[in-house]
């Protein structure tokens, strides 16, 4: 018999290899501290500490946006439920995250044992049943043997389905041996379209779109992990009519591209966007995500009558529908089938662009920092190989009117929308990024406020992370909303924060920018600083935010006040 050289630490750790995982986040405790020296032995993957599990799972979502997927490692019940709102908004996302806890001894259930960092009862599951609703699989390892079997189905799960799954290894299982891993592809899902319903779908929607007069394009959030994003855009430059994209999808067509009309929100769309997609008499919708905060209160969601809903796995005319279809499989047959109507591009080129959304002219440098200034500054700061990422708030509506320069990048999170997201989600994504790309982060005050720790992170790694703390001195997004006195807090000296995260050793740079020109030689500074994260405070009025926001604001929160339906 052939001595088993693998442990259940080491297959995981050649399974996340095998993945793609150059790093993985963790955060130790007692439960997993045996499997994370059993991870140390592949040294061809890097473990990366983080400051707590919540911001841990933050930044394997943003390694995951980068990379195609990502990792983190927790320990039972307190590492889990601070990491589990990461790992909803990996699901809601769409993101391929890995997410295991070390667990209890095997022996304990078995001798009625109470054990820490427990509810102080003799049930061990609930931390496994409640995390089943925020994975597509989710497995628990009770015996060494059956490990290959279960982390296998849980990474082909999380590739399949493009969402979290969890795998539970008690701390007395982690260095038992274990066969050794198969080829990796036999572990790879088959996306494959059902021939006959790709072809039907194909000929019902190609004679709608044939017929229509003005028909119009929308990308939507899931053509990037459905692999899409490529196929999307030979449809589009088949049929050559106008392409907007939706506001969590911005960046998925370029904004230079001869075809591109906008970013589609409504009443707060892009100047001259709006009026071409509501006289539009078809939309084709590809990977759309339709909740209340993308389509403005729900005021501005397309019509079934006139939309052709092309999912993930699905397409949805509005008198039919065909499943078993992949995103890609369609575009890609679709562009063969359709003929050239470019009615909608002529119609925007003509619209009247709205002035109040332009990018303001450079301001005196003696004048107070406003948002406008701030905004022109940051548009300058942006080339090709950057990525803008922008937090919940006015960084949302600050960076969708941000022109990208082709091949810039664009990240949010509109669907979970959780607060403090962006700061563990630039510490991942920028592990991830590819040799000569640089992330450039958007993120307001309150938000920082509640993971901002990570930032010492970023300068124990020499992350070259430029991120505009936008210290508007409260929720403005919340006040926008629905004001009221919990939307304000104490405030910090952001920019001293770096200092301390230095300590003795550190190489971050900390400025702040009250002017226009404070702003303009914080910007040149950090174009010349290496070997750590530069954070620039931007002071900014509390009511100093985007006329948009507070449109879009109005109508979230007439849909949130809406009365209960009587039956």
């Amino acid at each position: 018999m052939a001595q088993q050289t693998y442990t259940v630490g080491n297959y995981l750790a050649k399974r996340l290899e095998h993945m793609g995982l150059k790093h993985y986040f963790m955060v130790p405790g007692d439960y997993n501290l045996m499997l994370l020296d059993q991870l140390l032995w592949n040294k061809n993957i890097q473990e990366i500490a983080c400051c707590n599990e919540l911001n841990a799972a933050y930044a394997a979502e943003g390694y995951a946006r980068v990379n195609g997927a990502g990792a983190v490692i927790v320990t039972f019940n307190v590492g889990a439920f601070s990491a589990l709102n990461g790992i909803a908004g990996a699901y809601a996302e769409n993101l391929p995250v890995i997410f295991v806890s070390g667990s209890y001894n095997t022996n304990d259930p078995g001798a009625n044992h109470y054990l820490h960092h427990t509810l102080g009862t003799n049930n061990y599951s609930y931390q496994y049943e409640m995390i089943q609703q925020v994975t597509c699989e989710a497995v628990r390892v009770l015996h060494a043997e059956d490990a290959p079997y279960l982390i296998d189905r849980a990474i082909r799960a999380a590739l399949r389905e493009r969402r979290p799954a969890y795998i539970e290894i008690p701390c007395n299982l982690a260095n038992l041996p274990c066969s050794e891993p198969a080829p990796y592809e036999t572990l790879m899902p088959s996306d494959r379209s059902d021939a006959k319903n790709l072809a039907a779908a194909v000929d019902a929607a190609s004679a709608l779109i044939n017929r229509s007069q003005r028909p119009i394009l929308l990308a939507g959030s899931r053509l990037r992990p459905y692999g899409a994003i490529d196929a999307f855009r030979e449809f589009a430059e088949a049929l050559g009519c106008g392409v907007a994209v939706m506001p969590d999808a911005k960046g998925f067509f370029p904004e230079e591209h001869p075809q591109f009309v906008g970013v589609y929100w409504g009443s707060v769309s892009s100047p001259g966007c709006e009026p071409v997609v509501a006289g539009a008499d078809l939309i084709l919708a590809g990977g759309a995500m339709y909740n209340d905060y993308s389509t403005e209160g729900w005021t501005a969601q397309p019509q079934q009558e006139r939309t052709i809903n092309a999912d993930p796995r699905y397409v949805r005319l509005p008198n039919a529908e065909f499943t078993g279809v992949q995103l890609a499989d369609f575009f890609q047959a679709l562009a063969k089938n359709v003929r050239k109507n470019d009615t909608t591009l002529v119609q925007y080129r003509n619209e009247p662009k709205n002035a109040s959304q332009a990018l303001s002219r450079e301001a005196d440098s003696n004048a107070q920092l406003r948002r406008v200034e701030m905004v022109r500054q940051i548009q300058d700061y942006l080339d090709a190989k950057t990525t803008l990422l922008v937090e919940s708030g006015d960084a949302w509506f600050n960076g969708e009117y941000m022109h990208l320069p082709d091949g810039a990048r664009f990240e949010i999170e509109m669907q979970w929308g959780s607060i403090g997201w962006s700061v563990g989600a630039s510490f991942g994504y920028a592990l991830g990024l590819e040799p000569g790309r640089r992330l450039v982060s958007m993120i307001g005050d309150g938000s920082f406020q509640f993971t901002a720790q990570e930032v010492a992170n970023m300068i124990r790694y020499g992350l070259n992370i430029t991120i505009f703390l936008i210290n508007n001195h409260g929720y403005v997004i919340e006040s926008a909303i629905h004001d009221g006195p919990y939307n304000y807090y104490k405030n910090w000296d952001y920019a001293a924060l770096i200092e301390a995260w230095n300590a003795e050793d550190g190489h971050g740079l900390g400025l702040k920018a009250t002017t226009a020109g404070e702003l303009a030689d914080a910007m040149k500074k950090a174009r010349e600083h290496t070997g750590g994260p530069i954070l620039i405070e931007c002071d900014i009025a509390h009511d100093d935010y985007s006329p948009q926001m507070a449109e879009w604001g109005k109508k979230v929160s007439s849909a949130n006040s809406r009365p209960p339906q009587r039956a």
